[in-house]
């Protein structure tokens, strides 16, 4: 008989004895699981636990922006790093297309030179120090991981980051508190490339983002990892012309979350 996920949690719960929990999270519990393991360390999300951290009333977890515009906001995770971050820029370049860039701290400290002169038309977001789970985390943990990202993306571009976007997209209340106290909006996405599906037809990766690509789209991609991601990447230009064929403009989040303030409520 098959045991589910929830009952192998339910069953590691109570074989800890118990488990003390506080503001801070969960306390004392083993991380049983791989890069989707649940937030045990990340805790709820109530800010009452910190008064003095709160800067806003809420904020905002982007997925897509409602609008009847034809534009879309390609972006890209995890660099920079030289095997394919100048593949994206190239491509990027070669249309004239804006993007937004979430990085990963430690990447872009040893990386700085491969895009320091190459992001001015582009966004950069805020991926986290190390690419650890921030769900996992306590609000401590996710602090120092975005706030090292955050001070190295001023160092070498001289801009300040408004927006982050959590590893795997995972959200736990402390990535949340973390986030308002930084003031950044949360960047999911809509639309993902699908390349480990599409490793043997590098065509339908193109046609799949081509086709299903709405006004007010988010698209994730990478410009690093594991090799099957050269199936998007090297597919930007045709997915690139194809959406221009059908009309559409390219826009980076800051812009595309613009027009979503503008849209008059129905």
């Amino acid at each position: 008989m098959g045991i589910d996920r929830r009952t192998v949690m339910r069953r590691a719960l109570l074989a800890t004895g118990g488990v003390a929990v506080g503001a801070g999270g969960a306390i004392g519990l083993p991380r049983l699981f791989g890069w989707d393991r649940p937030p045990l360390s990340g805790g709820y999300a109530a800010a009452a636990d910190a008064p003095a951290d709160m800067r806003n009333p809420g904020l905002s977890v982007h997925y897509y922006v409602e609008t009847t515009e034809p534009v879309v906001a390609f972006t890209f995770d995890d660099g920079p790093a030289p095997d394919w971050t100048p593949m994206a820029l190239d491509a990027l370049d070669a249309a004239a297309i804006p993007a937004t860039f979430f990085m990963v701290g430690r990447n872009l400290e040893a990386n700085a030179d491969l895009v320091r002169d190459r992001m001015s038309r582009h966004e950069i977001g805020n991926h986290s120090w190390s690419h650890d789970d921030l769900a996992t985390l306590d609000r401590a943990g996710v602090m120092s991981e975005l706030t090292r990202t955050h001070e190295m993306i001023k160092k070498v571009f001289g801009r300040t980051p408004t927006l982050m976007r959590p590893p795997y997209g995972h959200l736990g209340g402390s990535t949340v508190l973390a986030a308002d106290l930084m003031g950044y909006d949360i960047v999911l996405w809509s639309h993902l490339m699908r390349e480990l599906y599409f490793e043997k037809n590098p065509d339908g990766q193109v046609r799949d983002i081509v086709d299903n690509v709405r006004p007010g789209s988010i698209v994730l991609a990478h410009d690093t990892g594991k090799p099957n991601r050269l199936v998007s990447l090297r597919g930007l230009p045709a997915m690139f012309a194809g959406l221009k064929a059908r009309g559409f403009r390219f826009v980076t989040v800051p812009e595309l979350l613009a027009l979503e303030k503008k849209t008059p409520a129905a």
